[in-house]
C-alpha cells in the first residue's frame, strides 16, 4: 500500500537541496535533475526523475508530482501548486523541508523514549517464561513434589514456557492486526485516537504533537496566499491524528457561516482552552498565521516531555507489576512447598 511512497527523511534532504538551487537561480528542470542524481533513495529518484520529464514538457510541478499517485503527500502538492503562483517556491520547499525534519526527529525523539520500557517489557515477558521453564524442571526432581503451577494456567516446565511465549506475543500480534483492521478497513481511526487523546500523559503527548503540526501547516498556507478551505483542510489533515481529521466538515461548516477559526476550532473539543484564547486575540490583532507559527515549535516541545514523561511512568508501570507477580510467586511457591506441607502433615497426624 506504501511501496512507492517516499520515506520523509528522502523528502526532507531533496526539498533542502532543490531549496537551495533555486535560490541560487538553478532553472527549476536542472534541479530536479541534479536532486534525483544525488538522492539515495530510489523511490525519491525515480519520482523526482518523473517530474523532471513531465515539467520539460510543459507540466506545471504540482501536476507531475500529482499524477505520481501516493509518492508525494498532499502537503507537498497544494504547498507546490500556491509557490508556483506566487513565486515563493523556494521558501515553501525550505519550509517543507524544516517541517519533515521536524517529524522525522520527532519519531526518532519517541522511539527513543520507548525504547527502554520496551525492553523492560520484554525483559519481564523472559523472566516470566525463564521462571515456568526452571520450576517445572526443578519440579521433576526425585522425590519432589508436584509441578509448581504459580500462575494458576497450567504452565509449567519447557512446554509451558513455549506457551508463554506463544500467548504473549500472539496476544500482541492479534491486537495489531485487530487495530490495523479497525483503522484502515472499518473507519475506526478516528475513534481509536480520540479515546487515545483522553489517557492522562498519552493524550496530551498525542493532542501537543497535532496541535504543533496544525499551527505550522496553517501559517504556511496562509502565509503562501492559498484559500482558506483548502488551508484547513491540509492543516488538519497534516496532524497524522484522526480525531482531527474528522473533524474537517464541522469545522469547515462553521466557518461557511460566519464563525470564527476560534469558535470553529472550539466547537471541535479537540484543542486547549488557553491555545483557543491565543487564536482569539490573534483574529483580533489580524496575525493567526504568524502568532502560529510562533506556537507550533513550543507545543512540539511539549510533545517531547510529554513523551519523556509516558516513557518513564511506562517503565515504572512495566516494573511494579513485574514486581507484584514476582512476589506472588514467591508467596506461591513458600505456601505450596511448606505451609502445604505442613498443613498436609498436620492432616496425617489428626488421621
Amino acid at each position: 500500500m506504501f511501496g512507492n511512497r517516499i520515506p520523509l527523511k528522502s523528502l526532507a534532504i531533496s526539498c533542502r537541496s532543490m531549496s537551495t538551487m533555486l535560490y541560487s537561480g538553478v532553472a527549476v528542470k536542472n534541479t530536479f535533475d541534479t536532486a534525483a542524481k544525488n538522492s539515495p533513495d530510489p523511490r525519491c529518484k525515480k519520482a523526482l526523475i518523473e517530474a523532471s520529464r513531465r515539467i520539460s514538457q510543459g507540466e506545471d510541478i504540482s501536476s507531475s508530482f500529482r499524477v505520481q499517485g501516493k509518492a508525494f503527500p498532499p502537503l507537498v502538492i497544494e504547498m507546490v501548486a500556491v509557490a508556483e503562483q506566487t513565486g515563493s517556491l523556494p521558501e515553501v520547499l525550505e519550509s517543507l523541508a524544516d517541517h519533515f525534519d521536524n517529524i522525522v526527529q520527532t519519531k526518532k525523539d519517541f522511539a527513543s523514549a520507548v525504547a527502554f520500557p520496551i525492553m523492560q517489557f520484554l525483559m519481564a515477558v523472559l523472566i516470566v517464561g525463564g521462571l515456568i521453564f526452571i520450576l517445572g524442571l526443578f519440579s521433576k526432581a526425585p522425590n519432589a513434589p508436584e509441578p509448581v503451577d504459580f500462575l494458576g494456567l497450567g504452565l509449567t516446565g519447557p512446554e509451558g514456557a513455549i506457551k508463554w511465549f506463544m500467548w504473549v506475543f500472539g496476544l500482541i500480534f492479534c491486537s495489531f492486526i485487530l487495530y490495523k483492521v479497525l483503522v484502515n478497513f472499518l473507519g475506526g481511526e478516528s475513534f481509536f485516537h480520540r479515546i487515545m487523546l483522553k489517557v492522562p500523559v498519552i493524550g496530551k503527548c498525542l493532542q501537543s504533537l497535532a496541535i504543533a503540526r496544525f499551527s505550522w501547516a496553517y501559517a504556511l498556507t496562509q502565509q503562501a496566499g492559498m484559500p482558506l478551505e483548502k488551508s484547513l483542510k491540509i492543516s488538519l489533515n497534516a496532524t497524522a491524528n484522526g480525531a482531527f481529521q474528522a473533524a474537517i466538515p464541522q469545522t469547515w461548516s462553521l466557518l461557511e457561516q460566519g464563525e470564527t477559526l476560534s469558535t470553529a476550532l472550539t466547537a471541535t473539543g479537540l484543542f486547549p482552552i488557553d491555545y483557543l484564547q491565543i487564536v482569539e486575540v490573534s483574529e483580533v490583532s489580524g496575525t493567526v498565521p504568524e502568532t502560529l507559527d510562533r506556537l507550533s515549535p513550543k507545543f512540539g516541545e511539549q510533545a517531547k516531555r510529554s513523551m519523556e514523561m509516558m516513557a518513564a511512568i511506562l517503565g515504572r508501570i512495566i516494573w511494579t507489576v513485574v514486581a507484584v507477580f514476582i512476589i506472588y510467586i514467591v508467596f506461591s511457591i513458600f505456601k505450596r512447598m511448606y505451609l502445604d506441607q505442613i498443613q498436609n502433615a498436620l492432616e496425617q497426624i489428626d488421621k
